[in-house]
């Protein structure tokens, strides 16, 4: 695996670890109990089903697409979700990505609308663009999620478009259906305004 594109992200309230196989149980746990907000994306409820999904997910940073994380408290080191970068983009011949994009995330269901998703939303942007500095970052969700489309906007994500049958659906039930997908981004200049709402939210959570 590549040692530029394995990396720990702490903050004080969640901490970001590289995914492995051995977090698949704790990532099932995470995902049991109260499910009912998972509708817009794919959480696996079993060992098997989680198994191939971390599996996929290590393929994928082992061919230089993806940054996949197991999310933990920072104070019991508990498993409570996972996310990652992914489409990472390679335009010049450069030690890190030059694009981007944050998804694939889900956490249990006692730790939403906590600080945890805001913290680790800002840490992973912080690093990107901080660290990596890409020219862009990108957040998308399915047309239709107006939750997660209203919290892009709030953070300060850029409305670009709605991209036709970009994906297939992650919903339950829509099996072979192709998905509209609602596309955002952020772009360096733009990274001192989100930031300062991001730390703005994790101030008030």
């Amino acid at each position: 695996m590549s040692s530029s594109l394995s990396v720990t992200l702490t903050g004080r309230h969640v901490t970001l670890t590289p995914l492995a196989l051995e977090d698949v149980p704790g990532l099932v746990r995470a995902a049991s109990g109260d499910r009912s907000t998972y509708g817009w994306s794919i959480v696996p409820g079993t060992i098997d089903e989680m198994e191939v999904i971390v599996r996929r997910q290590l393929a994928d940073h082992d061919q230089r697409s993806a940054v996949p994380f197991a999310t933990r408290r920072t104070d019991t080191a508990e498993i409570i979700g996972m996310t990652r970068f992914l489409t990472l983009r390679w335009y010049f011949d450069r030690e890190y990505p030059d694009g981007a994009e944050i998804g694939g995330t889900f956490v249990t269901a006692a730790a939403q609308r906590t600080a945890v998703n805001t913290e680790a939303k800002l840490l992973m942007m912080a690093h990107a663009f901080d660290v990596w500095d890409v020219r862009r970052l990108d957040l998308k969700t399915d047309e239709r999620n107006e939750r997660s489309r209203r919290a892009i906007e709030r953070i300060g994500g850029q409305f670009e478009g709605v991209l036709r049958n970009w994906q297939a659906a992650q919903v339950d039930g829509e099996e072979g259906v192709t998905r509209n997908s609602a596309m955002y981004s952020i772009l360096p200049p733009e990274w001192p305004g989100v930031r300062a709402r991001l730390e703005e939210r994790l101030r008030l959570d």
